[in-house]
């Protein structure tokens, strides 16, 4: 995974130099606290998720650990998975939204000012064990196996570098299928710049458009990034990791 990794974050890399959205120092503010996520959240807690998987199923059952998907060809299994997922994580990203507590987690990541693909990775430790909890223990019950999870990973991270990219990239007709820029920029936008609470989607924009949260106005992107309160968000790296605890219980 570690050269996938690697390899797509060179491609968006060169992409936002050659294709800008907004022209910006290659530093920007807050780059370091964003390097440390992509080290922390890209590398540590994938590994610490990869081992406790494979720690718990093989304890399982193992009728259960083999699963259904199991018995299903490659070829199905990973787009399958895919859009499950995809689809999964759409109701996930809504609830991180929508409860108040997880929503304080989730502030983390919409602390973000200036998108761009390193961007994707600025989230809570809190995110991942609502998402292993929601994700990944059921769909490794079901027995899919690790090349589909690996195609599925690779295909989520570059959805996301994509989706967060400060690209210059029209993408017509497809923004009703895929989750493109110019969709997610409107899901970064401040309330006293355009409506909350759109675009939910991960790697498709379907589930957006099907359920009523798609919003993307032709031609226009949002003046203001973030959330009502984030002039006074705590932006280093300690004090965003225990912000949201503080915030949640009330203090």
């Amino acid at each position: 995974m570690i050269p996938w990794l690697v390899g797509l974050s060179v491609l968006f890399t060169a992409a936002e130099r050659v294709w800008p959205f907004k022209g910006r120092r290659f530093l920007r503010s807050g780059w370091a606290q964003d390097l440390f996520y992509l080290v922390f959240n890209s590398q540590f807690l994938g590994v610490f998720v990869g081992w406790s998987l494979s720690h718990l199923t093989r304890h399982l059952d193992p009728v259960f650990a083999r699963g259904w998907a199991g018995g299903l060809p490659l070829a199905w299994q990973i787009p399958l998975l895919i859009v499950t997922w995809d689809f999964l994580q759409w109701l996930i990203h809504n609830l991180l939204h929508r409860v108040p507590w997880l929503w304080e987690f989730h502030k983390v990541h919409h602390s973000i000012t200036e998108l761009d693909w390193i961007g994707n990775w600025r989230y809570h430790a809190m995110e991942v064990l609502v998402y292993t909890g929601l994700l990944y223990v059921p769909s490794a019950l079901m027995g899919f196996s690790g090349t589909a999870f690996l195609v599925q990973g690779v295909v989520s991270v570059a959805a996301g570098h994509f989706a967060h990219s400060n690209t210059r990239i029209r993408m017509g007709a497809f923004n009703f299928v895929l989750n493109t820029p110019e969709m997610h920029r409107w899901h970064h936008t401040h309330p006293d710049a355009g409506p909350e609470n759109k675009n939910f989607g991960i790697a498709l924009s379907v589930w957006d458009w099907l359920f009523g949260t798609a919003y993307n106005p032709p031609g226009k992107a949002p003046a203001r990034l973030g959330f009502t309160g984030i002039e006074r968000y705590p932006m280093g790296i300690l004090g965003s990791f225990v912000e949201p605890f503080r915030r949640a219980s009330g203090k």
